[in-house]
C-alpha cells in the first residue's frame, strides 16, 4: 500500500508540475522570452537533453520545478542581441502574462479533466430517465459516506418522487440536517439509501448539501454541456478552497483535520488509485486547482509575490530595488518553511492519530 501510494504522489506531482510549468514555458515563448532550462524536480540532474538553447532535465528532487528565462536576473549581464528576448526587459503586461501562464494552466487543466471525466461519469448513466440523474460525488461528504455513486438515479426521498434536480436540491436545503431516506436506482436494481446532509455556509447564508452534482433527465449530454460543466465544476472547487481556508482561520474547521501534506496526499492518492482511474483522475483535478489558488498567494517566491512585485512596479512607475526584492523573498522563503514544517507536522500526527484510531 505504501508502495502504490508513493508511486502514485510521485506521479501526480510530476503531472502537476508539468502542467504548471509548461505554461510558463510556453507563454514565454509565444511572448519571445528566450528559455534556458525546463527542469522537473530541484537539484542534480538525473537525465536531460539540450535542444536549441533550453535544456530540458528530469532533477533528483521531485518535489516541484522550474523554468530559467533569459534575463530572469535584472542584474545578468547579456548580449546585446539577448536583450530584446531578456525577461528582465519585457514590459510589465508580458513579464505578469508569464508568471500567471502557471496557475492557469493548472485551472484549465482542472476544466479539462472534468472536460473528459464527464464520459466515465454522465454518459454511463442512462440518458433518458423521468429522475435526476447523479454525475459526480463528492468526495468525503456525505453522498459518498451513505454509498451513492455516479450514474445513480434519484427516484424519491423520503417517500416523495423526485422529478427534477431543483427538487433534489431544495429537499436537502430544506432538510435541516435530518437523515434522508432516498431510493435510487442503480442499472437495473432499485435500492434505498441513509443520508444525513451537512451544514454549508454560502455567501447567502447557511445552507445544507450531501455532495452530489448531476442534471436534470432532459438535459443533452454533449459538448456543449461538458465544457460548461468543466467550468463550473472547477469554480466550484476553488470556492470550496477559499471557504475552507475561511473556516480554518475562523476555528470553524480544525486545523488538523483540513490542512494535508505530501503524507496525507499520498495516502489519498494510493485509496484512490485502488478506486479505479476516474477517482484517482477526479483527484488529480481537484490538487490542480488547489495548486493554482495557492500559487496565486502574495507570498514572495511564489507566482503571486511575483505579480504583487510587478503591480507595485506598475504603480510607482520603476522596479523595486535587487535588496528590496530580496528581502522580501527571503520573509517569504521563512514563511514557505515554517508552513511545509507545520504541514509535514500536521501530516505526521494525523497519521499516528489515524493509526491508533485503527
Amino acid at each position: 500500500m505504501l508502495a502504490i501510494s508513493l508511486f502514485t504522489f510521485i506521479v501526480l506531482l510530476g503531472i502537476f508540475v508539468f502542467v504548471h510549468e509548461f505554461g510558463h514555458f510556453i507563454v514565454a515563448k509565444r511572448l519571445g522570452v528566450g528559455v534556458l532550462t525546463f527542469s522537473l524536480g530541484f537539484g542534480p540532474k538525473v537525465i536531460g537533453r539540450k535542444v536549441g538553447e533550453t535544456l530540458y532535465k528530469i532533477s533528483a528532487f521531485p518535489l516541484g520545478g522550474y523554468v530559467k528565462l533569459i534575463g530572469e536576473n535584472p542584474e545578468e549581464k547579456l548580449k546585446q542581441e539577448d536583450k530584446v528576448r531578456s525577461f528582465s526587459h519585457q514590459p510589465v503586461w508580458k513579464r505578469a502574462l508569464i508568471i500567471c501562464a502557471g496557475p492557469f494552466f493548472n485551472f484549465f487543466f482542472g476544466v479539462a479533466i472534468f472536460f473528459f471525466l464527464n464520459p466515465f461519469t454522465i454518459l454511463t448513466a442512462p440518458s433518458i430517465s423521468p429522475h435526476p440523474v447523479i454525475a459526480q460525488i463528492v468526495q468525503g461528504e456525505p453522498a459518498e459516506e451513505a454509498g451513492l455513486k455516479s450514474g445513480d438515479i434519484i427516484l424519491e426521498i423520503n417517500g416523495v418522487t423526485i422529478s427534477k434536480w431543483e427538487e433534489l436540491s431544495t429537499t436537502i436545503r430544506n432538510s435541516k440536517g435530518k437523515e434522508l431516506l432516498l431510493k435510487v436506482k442503480r442499472d437495473e436494481e432499485i435500492i434505498e439509501l441513509k443520508v444525513t446532509p451537512m451544514m454549508f455556509k454560502d455567501d447567502g447564508g447557511e445552507v445544507f448539501r450531501i455532495g452530489i452534482m448531476g442534471m436534470d433527465s432532459d438535459q443533452k449530454i454533449g459538448p456543449k454541456f461538458e465544457i460548461g460543466n468543466g467550468f463550473n465544476r472547477t469554480l466550484q472547487f476553488m470556492k470550496l478552497v477559499i471557504i475552507g481556508v475561511e473556516w480554518i482561520i475562523s476555528g470553524k474547521t480544525p486545523v488538523r483535520d483540513a490542512v494535508g501534506g505530501p503524507i496525507r496526499i499520498a495516502q489519498l492518492a494510493g485509496e484512490q488509485a485502488k478506486k479505479g482511474l476516474a477517482d484517482i483522475v477526479f483527484l488529480l483535478a481537484v490538487i490542480s486547482i488547489d495548486l493554482a489558488i495557492v500559487n496565486l498567494l502574495p507570498i514572495p517566491i511564489l507566482d503571486g509575490g511575483h505579480l504583487l512585485f510587478l503591480a507595485i512596479e506598475a504603480i510607482r512607475r520603476r522596479p523595486l530595488s535587487i535588496k528590496q526584492k530580496m528581502v522580501a523573498q527571503q520573509i517569504g522563503l521563512i514563511i514557505l518553511m515554517l508552513l511545509f514544517a507545520f504541514v509535514f507536522y500536521n501530516d505526521i500526527t494525523w497519521h499516528v492519530l489515524k493509526g491508533a484510531k485503527q
